[in-house]
């Protein structure tokens, strides 16, 4: 069985004013200390970096400029896993400070040494303490809130269960804050229904994420047949109801696992640098019939990628799905409509296939 991944954010860990809510992380860490001597494993992942350095500097609000973030958490960081490290201590647990890069996700050789290297810390009985290494990252490869870190851990771990604690009770009909009759959603199985809720990706003052990125994260994970649970991290108690199958929050059951956990880094982890636009016939079998893509099939290329790179497959306005391509962007601008003895005329040493059907995943 795998690890239960308890996400804090922001709002939760600290305060308005960037100071650490001890109490809520006190309670945190008795109830991650009871599940790690019942012989779970538990991964935290935690926000609160910035929000900890804007406390120590006085800051107001939340910067904007990169470099002005990154500084930030480097004086946030520290101090932020020091109180995780002394709560979880003197509970008899042993952690560990892990920082993690877009690039450590999105780059396959990194992701798999991350694998390894969590699931050693798991082996010793250690608890990780993850956060998103601000102090390196760009505006171009952030996570953007670590709703999706939490997300792609769990699926790197195959976790046992999601748990993503926020500042309300759970996903709600609209925003509580500003609807009185917003109702909770306690289950959610149908994602596509959401789209009738006012689900916003609004932000704190300290924060970056929002109610959007938690159903995101969620939908992330429970396509990867984990469970998820939205719930309000600031009450005692809520971590093991979740995991104990109680009603708290918003609970997002497992689906069947569709995809490989390549397929599934594919998905979700690997960014795509261009777009393949395929004709109808190349679509349909693409979705229905689980074929590889052939320069046959496709009418347009885009987005300078090389050999190797993900991209979009469209159709229209449609995105059908993502794979790995076997050209570089110029070498199937010469090839695309062609059929495969034609490509392999034109380029020997090409593949048959643009995207074999083991290197794609469906949207």
């Amino acid at each position: 069985m795998g690890p239960v991944v308890i996400k804090l954010g922001s709002s939760i860990v600290c305060d308005d004013a960037g100071h650490p809510r001890s109490d809520v992380l006190a309670h945190v860490c008795d109830e991650a200390a009871t599940l790690h001597a019942d012989g779970r494993d538990v991964v935290i992942v935690t926000s609160g970096a910035i929000a900890r350095g804007m406390g120590v500097l006085g800051l107001r609000m939340r910067p904007r400029a990169i470099d002005e973030l990154q500084a930030a958490s480097a004086v946030g960081q520290g101090q932020l896993y020091q109180v995780y490290d002394e709560l979880l201590t003197v509970r008899g647990v042993a952690t560990a400070q892990v920082l993690l890069t877009f690039f450590d996700i999105s780059a396959r050789t990194h992701y798999l040494n991350a694998r390894q290297t969590l699931q050693r810390l798991l082996d010793w009985r250690v608890v990780p303490v993850i956060n998103e290494n601000d102090t390196t990252t760009t505006d171009e490869i952030s996570f953007g809130d670590n709703d999706f870190l939490a997300a792609q851990v769990a699926i790197l771990l195959g976790a046992e269960m999601l748990v993503l604690l926020t500042s309300t009770d759970g996903l709600f009909t609209a925003d509580p804050r500003l609807d009185p009759s917003a109702r909770l959603v306690p289950l959610v199985e149908d994602f596509e229904a959401l789209g009738a809720l006012d689900i916003r990706q609004t932000t704190s003052t300290l924060g970056s994420g929002g109610m959007r990125s938690k159903v995101v994260a969620a939908e992330m994970a429970t396509a990867a047949g984990i469970p998820a649970v939205v719930a309000n991290g600031r009450t005692s108690g809520v971590i093991a109801a979740a995991v104990a199958g109680e009603r708290v929050g918003t609970r997002f059951p497992a689906r069947e696992a569709a995809y490989s956990s390549f397929k599934l880094w594919l998905k979700y982890a690997k960014p795509a640098h261009g777009t393949i636009t395929v004709d109808a016939g190349a679509a349909r079998a693409l979705r229905d019939g689980g074929t590889s893509l052939l320069p046959v099939g496709i009418t347009a290329v885009g987005g300078g990628f090389d050999a190797g790179d993900a991209v979009d497959v469209v159709h229209g306005d449609e995105v059908v799905g993502k794979g790995i391509s076997n050209y570089a962007e110029a070498e199937l601008r010469r090839v695309l409509g062609l059929k495969s003895r034609q490509a392999r005329d034109l380029l020997p040493r090409a593949s048959e296939e643009a995207i074999h059907r083991d290197y794609f995943v469906l949207a």
